[in-house]
């Protein structure tokens, strides 16, 4: 059946069991997109893509140290906060309460955006209940020493969620009340001044320079600033469609990623219900994104990763530099348990395979099927990270095809070896392909023959 794009919206639920494929159509009105592996999977074109045809777009959990890049034509967008649904004309854009926002990096974003045409007032709607991070979080983060290289980005995303969690944060609520951020702001600026000190930090902070700087960003975001949970189930109770997106990917979760080696926030699709304020009967389906290979950036376990030149041609053919901190990434091959483990966690109904094209030159491609550890096959993800890093990946390599892919945008012009690769992970992840992407841009993607939509 061929694709009609106008019908978009009605995302087909496809189960997938040992490579026999059942379709049923089914109208997927409100939908989570989340990462497969450690981030950089190119979430933020596919969710570009989808949000045409998707009333309000959120964003729900993370801060500015995650970046989504979006290419429209000759322009490319790199955005930490804001919803990448901004793109499209009439669409809402919602930051939800389970994002910790920098106001500075906020404006800064808001100002680039209006610089390229594109004007986010009465679009954008910020959380009442959506923590705020302060220069006292950067400063923290660059002073305290855990003892363990996590690799953050230095932006006190971290800091900012353990004021959260020992409820001791400033929201955006308490931002626009003077009264009780005056109260709130000397006194985390003194606390965070002693802790300084106490770790020998020669950094201080002025209490009243952070106070009068963020009280310009109070009105900044007091005509952004609403209950978002309210809007939204209120979008909903109307019919409305939502699409939802959340920073990072499944392996960075705090509670089941690769801990410590993890983000601060929660990432994968249940987070989108406690991030945003709906309720997790709202959401019907979740959409996986995954690179046709696996990259990661910074420290901890990474079992198929690729050292030496292989490792680095796969950098350089697919840029894998971080959009935000400029950070060559670790390149690896597919990671079938990985695959298996976020389709688990998160309940995805369909995955899309990014990058492809970066794989053309190979004439084999392996892919790990498993790991073994102390001479056994493990049957489930492990807990401990020391564990992860020492686990032997098991590889099937599939033929490669050593064919141009980059730009297709018809399945069946795929070379035939590169249909056969997106069969295998289709059959041995237990999850039907719905999307293949060939290319930054928008029209660089071609919809797999499951995923036809009536």
């Amino acid at each position: 059946m061929k694709i009609q794009t106008e019908t978009l919206p009605n995302l087909v639920r496809v189960a997938v069991h040992r490579g026999n494929l059942i379709e049923s159509f089914v109208g997927m009105k409100n939908l989570v997109v989340v990462g497969v592996q450690w981030g950089d999977e190119g979430k933020g074109k596919i969710v570009d893509l989808l949000a045409e045809r998707y009333d309000v777009v959120a964003r729900y959990g993370g801060g500015h140290n995650a970046g989504h890049t979006v290419r429209i034509g000759s322009d490319k967008f790199i955005l930490q906060l804001i919803p990448c649904g901004v793109f499209r004309p009439g669409k809402k854009a919602v930051i939800g309460n389970g994002v910790v926002i920098d106001p500075a990096a906020l404006k800064r974003e808001i100002a680039m955006l209006a610089d390229r045409g594109i004007d986010v007032h009465g679009r954008l709607f910020v959380s009442f209940r959506a923590h705020l991070i302060f220069p006292h979080h950067r400063m923290m983060e660059k002073a305290a020493n855990t003892g363990v290289r996590i690799g953050t980005t230095s932006r006190g995303i971290g800091p900012a969620y353990e004021d959260k969690m020992g409820r001791r944060g400033i929201r955006v609520a308490d931002l626009l009340d003077r009264e009780t951020f005056r109260e709130q702001v000397r006194l985390a600026v003194r606390e965070k001044n002693l802790l300084a000190k106490a770790l020998e930090s020669t950094e201080q902070l002025d209490e009243s320079q952070v106070e009068g700087e963020y009280a310009e960003f109070a009105e900044l975001l007091r005509p952004l600033a609403v209950d978002t949970a309210a809007l939204l189930n209120h979008e909903l109770a109307a019919g409305k469609s939502l699409l939802m997106e959340g920073a990072q990917a499944t392996m960075l979760d705090i509670d089941h990623g690769t801990y410590p080696f993890v983000t601060s926030s929660s990432t994968v699709s249940g987070g989108a219900s406690t991030g945003l304020g709906v309720p997790p009967t709202a959401i019907q389906a979740v959409m996986g994104v995954s690179k046709a290979y696996c990259t990661r950036v910074g420290a901890g376990p990474f079992p198929s990763e690729i050292h030496g030149p292989e490792g680095e041609e796969i950098r350089r053919r697919g840029n894998e530099f971080g959009s935000v901190t400029g950070r060559p990434r670790r390149c690896g091959w597919f990671d079938l348990p990985l695959m298996r483990y976020a389709r688990m966690i998160n309940g995805i109904t369909q995955l899309v395979i990014t990058k492809l094209d970066v794989l053309d030159h190979l004439a084999e491609i392996p892919v790990c099927t498993g790991y073994k550890y102390q001479g056994e096959i493990l049957q489930e993800m492990p807990a401990l990270a020391s564990v992860l890093e020492k686990v032997e990946p098991v590889y099937e390599t599939r033929p490669g095809w050593q064919s141009p892919t980059e730009g297709l945008t018809s399945y069946g012009d795929l070379p035939q070896r590169a249909r056969d690769y997106l069969k295998y992970l289709e059959d041995e992840s237990g999850t039907a392909i719905c999307l293949v992407s060939t290319g930054p841009e928008r029209e660089q993607t071609l919809w797999a023959p499951s995923a036809s939509i009536g």
